[in-house]
């Protein structure tokens, strides 16, 4: 194994870097070949099953691209099974929940996730991954509380998020029951990831943009606290991304956590002004690897000068790699971002 790129941790603490590092939400899998040839075989559900074919697909992308980390191959919906969730992973809609939440009973029937019986795939590809055969870090991942619930409530993915909401205005004690029971989950599963050896966690609050401010404080933020002053005790870098919450940036900055998550609509600039203050993680709008490459390049430089005006910058999009992607414009768009900002 060659000698480990740390560019990534380094710039995930704020500290000096000798270039952007980058990596793409979703560089495993969907947009490279490899691994369609594998998923014509495999499903989701066994590929993540099997630790030495899942090692394969997270570490696919390190070894096309030349990226500054590795991001494990799952779903965020991995560790809801053990606690009693029924939920099937259905090709070309996502997850849908077959027992949803409805009331507080619903909630009292869930149980706990106790991630060396019930995910020992799960710390096995990530044992694979870091002793064996990476040499970049790994990242691992959560989904938050919001999102997840989201699922439960809906039964499966919603466009409007009604029934969430109102479940939560509504039934506000059995809220929280959920959010706290989801909490204490995520650090459990997350906590087993680092253990594992995973070196940073992401937290994916996918759709938690479509609360507002007030209602995130009063809902969410005290159960994100709860999860990052936990995660926070392992030393490790810790990250927070969502889709369209430019909103709770600020908020985010607050959280006992080390890197903002920034998708396309809140630049990096508009960021600092609003006052974030830690290290910041994107923006490409994905939409634009559709693009020409002069376009692309165009598009990159501004996010690239503006990362480097502050120390704690990683190059990433705004939102996951989709499959029409090609894997060479990747591999270019990674070169770029390493020799643009070498320094």
């Amino acid at each position: 194994m060659s000698s480990f790129n740390d560019t990534f941790l380094k710039a995930a603490r704020g500290e000096a870097v000798s270039h952007t590092p980058v990596w793409y939400m979703r560089q495993a899998g969907r947009s490279q070949p490899e691994y369609r040839a594998i998923k014509e075989k495999y499903s989701l559900f066994e590929i993540t099953h099997q630790p030495e074919l899942c090692a394969y697909v997270t570490r696919l992308p390190v070894e096309n691209y030349g990226v500054d980390a590795a991001v494990l191959y799952k779903d965020i919906m991995t560790p809801l099974p053990a606690i009693g969730v029924d939920v099937e992973i259905k090709s070309g809609i996502g997850p849908v929940i077959h027992n949803p939440i409805k009331s507080v009973q619903d909630i009292e029937k869930l149980g706990m996730i106790e991630p060396e019986e019930d995910v020992p795939y799960v710390l096995d590809t990530i044992k694979l991954l870091t002793t064996e055969q990476l040499n970049v870090p790994l990242i691992g991942f959560g989904g938050a509380p919001f999102t997840l619930a989201s699922y439960m409530i809906e039964g499966g993915p919603s466009r409007n998020y009604h029934k969430t909401k109102a479940f939560m205005y509504q039934e506000t004690n059995a809220w929280h029951a959920l959010m706290d029971k989801l909490a204490e989950m995520t650090i459990r599963y997350t906590t087993a990831q680092v253990k594992a050896g995973a070196g940073t966690i992401q937290m994916f609050d996918s759709w938690v943009g479509t609360l507002n401010v007030q209602d995130y404080r009063t809902y969410i933020k005290p159960h994100m606290e709860k999860i990052f002053a936990a995660l926070k005790e392992l030393n490790i870098p810790l990250i927070m991304h969502g889709v369209g919450a430019a909103h709770l940036a600020k908020d985010w900055n607050d959280l006992p956590l080390d890197v903002v998550g920034l998708d396309w609509r809140l630049s990096i600039e508009e960021a600092r002004e609003k006052g974030v203050t830690k290290t910041v993680q994107g923006n490409l709008d994905p939409s634009l690897l559709l693009c020409d490459w002069d376009i692309i390049e165009k598009h990159v430089k501004p996010i690239l000068d503006a990362g480097m005006k502050h120390p704690g910058h990683i190059f990433n999009l705004g939102h996951g790699v989709f499959p029409e992607v090609q894997p060479d414009t990747l591999k270019k768009l990674t070169a770029f971002v390493q020799e643009y900002t070498a320094r």
